[in-house]
Protein backbone atom coordinates (compact mmCIF):
# COMPACT_ATOMS: atom_id res chain seq x y z
CA UNK A 1 0.00 0.00 0.00
CA UNK A 2 2.94 2.48 0.57
CA UNK A 3 4.82 1.69 -2.32
CA UNK A 4 1.23 2.40 -4.61
CA UNK A 5 0.62 5.52 -2.43
CA UNK A 6 4.86 6.70 -3.22
CA UNK A 7 4.19 5.89 -6.97
CA UNK A 8 1.02 8.00 -7.02
CA UNK A 9 2.92 10.70 -5.50
CA UNK A 10 5.85 10.12 -8.29
CA UNK A 11 3.02 10.13 -10.96
CA UNK A 12 1.14 13.32 -9.82
CA UNK A 13 4.32 15.40 -9.03
CA UNK A 14 5.62 14.34 -12.48
CA UNK A 15 2.25 15.70 -14.09
CA UNK A 16 2.47 18.96 -12.03
CA UNK A 17 5.52 19.39 -13.31
CA UNK A 18 5.03 18.92 -16.73
CA UNK A 19 1.93 21.24 -16.27
CA UNK A 20 4.24 24.00 -14.55
CA UNK A 21 6.31 23.75 -17.74
CA UNK A 22 3.62 24.31 -20.12
CA UNK A 23 2.47 27.21 -18.15
CA UNK A 24 5.61 28.71 -17.58
CA UNK A 25 5.99 29.13 -21.96
CA UNK A 26 2.50 30.20 -21.92
CA UNK A 27 2.72 32.82 -18.74
CA UNK A 28 4.05 36.01 -20.36
CA UNK A 29 1.41 36.05 -23.04
CA UNK A 30 -1.70 35.54 -20.83
CA UNK A 31 -0.90 38.03 -18.36
CA UNK A 32 -4.45 39.46 -19.33
CA UNK A 33 -5.21 42.25 -17.17
CA UNK A 34 -2.52 44.22 -19.24
CA UNK A 35 -4.81 43.95 -22.05
CA UNK A 36 -7.46 45.98 -20.22
CA UNK A 37 -6.05 49.57 -20.47
CA UNK A 38 -4.83 48.22 -23.70
CA UNK A 39 -8.04 47.58 -24.58
CA UNK A 40 -8.81 50.93 -23.93
CA UNK A 41 -5.77 52.61 -26.08
CA UNK A 42 -7.94 51.50 -29.17
CA UNK A 43 -11.24 52.94 -27.66
CA UNK A 44 -9.24 56.60 -27.26
CA UNK A 45 -8.33 56.53 -30.30
CA UNK A 46 -11.72 56.00 -31.56
CA UNK A 47 -13.03 59.06 -29.81
CA UNK A 48 -9.58 61.25 -30.70
CA UNK A 49 -10.20 60.24 -34.01
CA UNK A 50 -14.17 61.20 -33.94
CA UNK A 51 -13.06 63.81 -32.38
CA UNK A 52 -15.56 63.48 -29.29
CA UNK A 53 -15.99 66.13 -26.61
CA UNK A 54 -12.78 66.40 -24.40
CA UNK A 55 -10.74 64.42 -26.66
CA UNK A 56 -10.93 67.06 -29.87
CA UNK A 57 -8.01 68.00 -27.94
CA UNK A 58 -4.88 66.87 -28.31
CA UNK A 59 -3.52 67.37 -24.97
CA UNK A 60 -6.61 65.63 -23.62
CA UNK A 61 -5.82 62.63 -25.94
CA UNK A 62 -2.11 62.34 -25.31
CA UNK A 63 -3.05 62.72 -21.06
CA UNK A 64 -5.01 59.55 -21.79
CA UNK A 65 -2.54 57.58 -23.66
CA UNK A 66 -0.05 58.06 -20.74
CA UNK A 67 -2.46 57.21 -18.25
CA UNK A 68 -3.24 54.31 -20.41
CA UNK A 69 0.74 53.78 -20.30
CA UNK A 70 1.45 53.69 -16.27
CA UNK A 71 -1.87 51.39 -15.91
CA UNK A 72 -0.12 48.63 -17.86
CA UNK A 73 3.06 49.20 -16.16
CA UNK A 74 1.54 49.09 -12.71
CA UNK A 75 -0.69 45.95 -13.92
CA UNK A 76 2.91 44.28 -15.13
CA UNK A 77 4.62 45.12 -11.65
CA UNK A 78 1.53 43.09 -10.24
CA UNK A 79 2.21 39.84 -11.95
CA UNK A 80 6.15 40.41 -11.29
CA UNK A 81 5.40 40.39 -7.77
CA UNK A 82 2.62 37.89 -7.47
CA UNK A 83 3.87 35.32 -9.74
CA UNK A 84 7.86 36.48 -10.91
CA UNK A 85 9.02 36.99 -13.91
CA UNK A 86 9.56 34.73 -17.07
CA UNK A 87 11.62 35.09 -19.64
CA UNK A 88 10.12 33.76 -22.96
CA UNK A 89 13.32 31.55 -24.98
CA UNK A 90 14.49 33.42 -27.85
CA UNK A 91 13.09 31.36 -30.30
CA UNK A 92 9.80 31.97 -28.73
CA UNK A 93 10.69 35.95 -28.73
CA UNK A 94 11.96 35.84 -32.70
CA UNK A 95 8.26 34.05 -33.55
CA UNK A 96 6.27 36.31 -31.54
CA UNK A 97 7.73 39.41 -33.41
CA UNK A 98 7.85 38.28 -36.56
CA UNK A 99 4.09 37.50 -36.51
CA UNK A 100 3.47 40.98 -34.73
CA UNK A 101 5.68 42.77 -37.65
CA UNK A 102 4.24 40.58 -40.22
CA UNK A 103 0.90 40.86 -39.24
CA UNK A 104 0.84 44.47 -39.13
CA UNK A 105 1.71 45.01 -42.50
CA UNK A 106 -1.26 42.02 -43.52
CA UNK A 107 -3.40 44.19 -41.15
CA UNK A 108 -2.57 47.82 -43.22
CA UNK A 109 -2.57 46.02 -46.36
CA UNK A 110 -5.63 43.85 -46.18
CA UNK A 111 -7.51 46.98 -44.35
CA UNK A 112 -7.06 49.40 -47.71
CA UNK A 113 -7.74 46.07 -49.94
CA UNK A 114 -11.19 45.73 -48.40
CA UNK A 115 -12.39 48.79 -48.04
CA UNK A 116 -10.52 52.06 -48.50
CA UNK A 117 -10.20 55.24 -50.77
CA UNK A 118 -7.35 53.35 -52.84
CA UNK A 119 -8.19 52.84 -56.34
CA UNK A 120 -7.47 49.33 -56.30
CA UNK A 121 -9.56 48.77 -53.40
CA UNK A 122 -12.44 46.10 -52.94
CA UNK A 123 -14.78 48.64 -51.37
CA UNK A 124 -16.92 45.81 -49.75
CA UNK A 125 -19.48 46.66 -47.55
CA UNK A 126 -17.39 45.02 -44.40
CA UNK A 127 -15.38 46.43 -41.63
CA UNK A 128 -11.46 45.83 -42.00
CA UNK A 129 -9.90 46.93 -38.76
CA UNK A 130 -12.06 44.29 -36.71
CA UNK A 131 -11.75 41.69 -39.19
CA UNK A 132 -7.95 41.74 -39.64
CA UNK A 133 -7.38 42.21 -36.53
CA UNK A 134 -9.00 39.37 -35.19
CA UNK A 135 -7.16 36.91 -37.62
CA UNK A 136 -3.96 39.09 -36.45
CA UNK A 137 -4.87 37.65 -32.77
CA UNK A 138 -5.66 34.40 -33.69
CA UNK A 139 -2.65 33.79 -35.81
CA UNK A 140 -0.35 35.63 -32.99
CA UNK A 141 -2.12 32.75 -29.90
CA UNK A 142 -1.32 30.01 -32.20
CA UNK A 143 2.14 30.84 -32.99
CA UNK A 144 3.10 32.11 -29.54
CA UNK A 145 1.17 30.58 -27.02
CA UNK A 146 -1.49 27.82 -28.38
CA UNK A 147 -5.15 28.82 -28.95
CA UNK A 148 -7.62 28.40 -26.05
CA UNK A 149 -11.60 27.63 -26.45
CA UNK A 150 -11.90 31.67 -25.55
CA UNK A 151 -9.73 32.44 -28.13
CA UNK A 152 -11.65 30.60 -30.72
CA UNK A 153 -14.35 32.23 -29.69
CA UNK A 154 -13.43 35.90 -29.14
CA UNK A 155 -11.65 36.45 -31.87
CA UNK A 156 -13.92 34.31 -34.30
CA UNK A 157 -17.11 36.50 -33.30
CA UNK A 158 -14.89 39.02 -33.73
CA UNK A 159 -13.60 38.59 -37.11
CA UNK A 160 -17.50 37.76 -37.65
CA UNK A 161 -18.56 40.80 -36.88
CA UNK A 162 -16.41 42.43 -38.78
CA UNK A 163 -16.87 39.89 -42.15
CA UNK A 164 -20.53 40.53 -42.22
CA UNK A 165 -21.70 42.95 -45.31
CA UNK A 166 -23.42 45.41 -43.13
CA UNK A 167 -21.10 47.87 -42.65
CA UNK A 168 -22.12 50.58 -46.15
CA UNK A 169 -22.55 54.36 -45.15
CA UNK A 170 -19.77 56.05 -43.39
CA UNK A 171 -16.28 55.23 -42.58
CA UNK A 172 -16.37 51.86 -39.98
CA UNK A 173 -13.16 52.38 -38.77
CA UNK A 174 -13.83 53.94 -35.26
CA UNK A 175 -16.74 51.54 -34.54
CA UNK A 176 -13.94 48.88 -35.63
CA UNK A 177 -11.27 50.14 -33.47
CA UNK A 178 -14.27 49.98 -30.30
CA UNK A 179 -15.18 46.59 -31.26
CA UNK A 180 -11.33 45.36 -31.11
CA UNK A 181 -10.79 47.29 -28.14
CA UNK A 182 -13.58 45.40 -26.29
CA UNK A 183 -12.56 42.21 -27.31
CA UNK A 184 -8.87 42.75 -26.31
CA UNK A 185 -10.31 44.02 -22.66
CA UNK A 186 -13.22 40.01 -22.76
CA UNK A 187 -9.97 38.23 -24.02
CA UNK A 188 -7.40 39.75 -21.40
CA UNK A 189 -9.43 39.22 -18.98
CA UNK A 190 -10.08 35.55 -19.83
CA UNK A 191 -6.44 34.86 -20.18
CA UNK A 192 -6.07 36.33 -16.92
CA UNK A 193 -8.25 33.47 -15.29
CA UNK A 194 -6.99 31.03 -17.38
CA UNK A 195 -3.22 32.02 -15.54
CA UNK A 196 -4.73 31.71 -12.39
CA UNK A 197 -6.46 28.51 -12.49
CA UNK A 198 -3.03 27.06 -13.75
CA UNK A 199 -1.32 28.67 -11.05
CA UNK A 200 -3.27 28.70 -7.87
CA UNK A 201 -3.42 24.94 -6.27
CA UNK A 202 -7.08 25.62 -4.94
CA UNK A 203 -8.51 25.79 -8.54
CA UNK A 204 -7.24 21.89 -8.94
CA UNK A 205 -8.65 20.65 -6.07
Amino acid sequence: MVCGTNQFARSAAAVDHRRLQSVAVEYPYLRGLVAVPAGLLFVVAALGNSEWGPFASDVVFVAAVLAIAVACWLVTRHYDERFGRVTPSTRRQVRAAAVTVAGAALMVGFSLLLRSRASWSLDLPVNPIPAVFATLMLAYYAAVAGLRAHHVVIWGSLLLIGLVPVWDGGDPSNAGLVLAGVAVMVNGVCDHLALVRALTPAARA
